[in-house]
């Protein structure tokens, strides 16, 4: 076979079916791709004018139109912008995949600013078009002097028309013929709801326009019937004075701001500002605890606002949202790669020029800008919460119980996050007070040097609380679900300094002081608690279960129950990964290492010990045993249905026994 060299062709009549089917996974989005067409005939239109290369007057108006005409079935998207040539559509349109964009940004790169405010580049956009219509007509007037205005038409197929345009006035007007995929497009809602999805920013104004020729004129009519009958008017005041009262009632407001608050500088916003903006976005009631107004021009551009909002209920954290646009035109909520995945619980705005975005616009290419805009942004978040610690300590703490979710996934997620913020993360405790690591562990060192102490249920453990208070203890509350793994994160952390639940072990703060024991009463004592363990395993039908007895100084108190950190950090993962199975075989040995703990200054404690081997006390014994179990079991954790009914009819019954011997 000879060597044969030729240009690829692309067949329209397969093409534009991909294009509907394929490049774009929304059908709305043709809106924003003709709308943001138009933003970049007016932008480019404005350049060559800067560079001496077009002539338009000071005081023009730039604006997009967006025309419904529910009984001809057409929506017309009409600019004032740079305008085509029947030349510039052969080339631009007929010619899939030819970005005019690209194309004009090569032409006039050495007289362009540096910064690119244009925002098509694929040259794909406009077949959106034919996503939802079946005929799609261009009606163009170039800027340029003595262009003729030029007509293009075409039915989706491979097949185009081009005649004589009808405009007298320089722009573009596209109008989409609706079809069956595009019918819902009549409806004015979901055209409106469109508009704001994708166009809310964009920064040309643009106005919308239904077409209801019959009932404007007869709404005109009936002001002139009314103006005529109440001031006795003639016919032809009644009705210009009409006429003049619809247009002031009709006075047309753009439904996009142009200037968001994103793009101004920081301090040229005020509080309300912010506030105002984020209610109107995020359709939120509630204030923002604060924000980070993002303001980058090199080595890449990046503008945008990231609220911290208030949580109502924990489940809240779900609700996060970061609007991403290019150059103010939408493109998604939530993309992974910019924003650093934890902040994808927060709400706020992010404007990318320089994003390296797809064909059709809807995620990221693989880039090395998106790694350094995410290195940026978790830069200015810890420049945040760090710069609030140290200057309005007050309102950090005030706002740490809403924050502290969101910081401790960051930290998790970026460890560099971490090793920005690690001195203002907070701890709060049992005392109602916020501490640092460092200062937790400096305040508590003489009592129990390099431990932190926890809780994960304030009601739950209540009585451990108690015992620490009683003592001068104090221990963080962390309960929340995220901070299962985030205390074994924290321990990672602080090399040196171990962590464990307040009922992982009895602190020696706790532990009634005894006097130095001789050998026999160290034997006795093992004795003891080798009877007391026996008693205990065959009265609950456990053999793994650990009993000893130990003199605390909270007499009240008739036992408690211990398990150690690590065994409550295996059962917790196991917990959490039991359906896994390879996970099942790690966890299948993991048993509960729980102690109970039995206060020998405790006054029913004593009684256990001298009704142990008292065959006559038997039943009695067994239901004090079972009770002091399940009293140190309800403050260690939660009782099962089955548990809690019985504990139930067992108080009954020590209370029905304990009337019968008063009696």
């Amino acid at each position: 076979m000879t060597q044969e060299k030729g240009n690829l062709s692309i067949n329209s009549e397969n093409f534009l079916p991909i294009i509907k089917k394929w490049l774009y996974t929304d059908k709305d989005i043709f809106i924003r791709e003709l709308v943001s067409n138009g933003c970049d005939a007016v932008t480019k239109l404005k350049k060559l004018s800067s560079m001496g290369e077009a002539d338009i007057t000071e005081d023009e108006k730039f604006e997009i139109n967006v025309t419904l005409d529910e009984q001809q079935k057409t929506l017309t998207i009409t600019d004032n912008g740079i305008g085509m040539t029947a030349d510039e559509i052969k080339k631009y349109i007929n010619q899939i995949a030819f970005s005019g964009a690209t194309d004009f940004l090569q032409k006039f790169q050495e007289k362009a600013e540096e910064d690119n405010e244009i925002i098509g580049h694929f040259g794909l956009g406009f077949y959106s078009a034919f996503m939802v219509a079946d005929k799609v007509e261009i009606d163009t007037l170039s800027y340029q002097k003595d262009a003729e205005a030029a007509k293009w038409i075409c039915t989706g197929g491979i097949d185009y028309e081009m005649e004589q345009g009808t405009k007298t006035e320089r722009g573009t007007s596209i109008t989409l013929y609706l079809g069956e995929d595009g019918k819902e497009f009549l409806e004015e809602s979901t055209l409106y709801n469109a508009l704001k999805k994708y166009c809310s920013f964009m920064p040309v104004p643009i106005f919308i326009h239904i077409e209801k020729e019959e009932e404007q004129e007869e709404m005109i009519e009936q002001d002139t019937e009314e103006n005529s009958n109440v001031i006795h008017l003639s016919p032809e005041e009644a009705k210009k004075i009409a006429e003049e009262k619809k247009q002031q009632e009709q006075e047309p407001k753009p439904l996009n701001e142009t200037n968001p608050l994103w793009q101004r500088q920081p301090k040229d916003c005020t509080d309300e500002d912010y506030k105002t903006f984020y209610h109107q976005v995020f359709m939120d009631m509630n204030d923002p605890l604060f924000w980070i107004h993002l303001n980058m021009d090199y080595p890449f551009r990046l503008k945008g606002i990231l609220y911290f909002p208030k949580l109502v209920q924990q489940m809240d954290i779900t609700d996060g949202e970061i609007k991403l646009y290019s150059n103010q035109v939408y493109i998604a909520d939530n993309i992974k790669e910019v924003v650093p995945e934890f902040l994808l619980l927060l709400k706020g705005v992010m404007d990318c020029p320089d994003l390296p975005l797809n064909v059709s616009r809807s995620a990221l290419q693989n880039d090395g800008y998106a790694q350094k805009m995410s290195n940026y942004i978790t830069k200015k978040v810890a420049d945040k919460l760090n710069q609030l610690f140290k200057n309005e300590r007050e309102q950090y703490e005030s706002f740490w119980d809403n924050i502290s979710i969101f910081i401790k996934f960051g930290c998790m997620k970026e460890e560099k996050l971490y090793d920005k913020i690690k001195d203002s993360l907070l701890l709060k405790t049992t005392d109602g007070v916020y501490e640092t690591v460092s200062e937790y562990l400096e305040k508590n060192k003489e009592k129990h040097e390099n431990k932190i102490f926890f809780v994960s249920d304030e009601n739950q453990q209540a009585q451990y609380i108690r015992l620490f208070k009683e003592q001068g203890l104090e221990a963080a509350i962390l309960s929340s679900p995220i901070d299962k793994p985030f205390v074994s994160f924290l321990e990672y952390k602080n090399a040196g300094v171990k962590i464990q639940r307040i009922d992982a072990d009895i602190s020696d703060t706790l532990q009634q002081k005894e006097q130095e024991k001789d050998e026999e009463t160290q034997k006795a004592e093992q004795t003891q608690n080798e009877e007391l363990q026996n008693l205990f395993r065959g009265i609950l039908n456990s053999e793994t279960l650990k009993v000893k007895a130990e003199p605390l100084k909270a007499e009240q108190v008739s036992g408690m129950i211990v398990l150690t950190e690590e065994s409550r950090r295996m059962l917790e993962m196991k917990e959490a990964y039991g359906e896994n199975e390879q996970m099942k075989m790690l966890f299948a040995t993991a048993t509960p290492d729980e102690t109970l703990v039995l206060n020998s200054n405790n006054k029913l404690v004593k009684l256990i010990c001298k009704w142990k081997q008292n065959a006559d006390k038997k039943e009695d014994l067994e239901l004090i045993c079972r009770q002091v179990y399940d009293l140190a079991l309800m403050s260690h954790k939660t009782l099962s249905s089955e548990e809690m009914t019985a504990f139930i009819d067992r108080s009954n019954l020590l209370l029905e026994k304990l009337a019968c011997l008063k009696d």
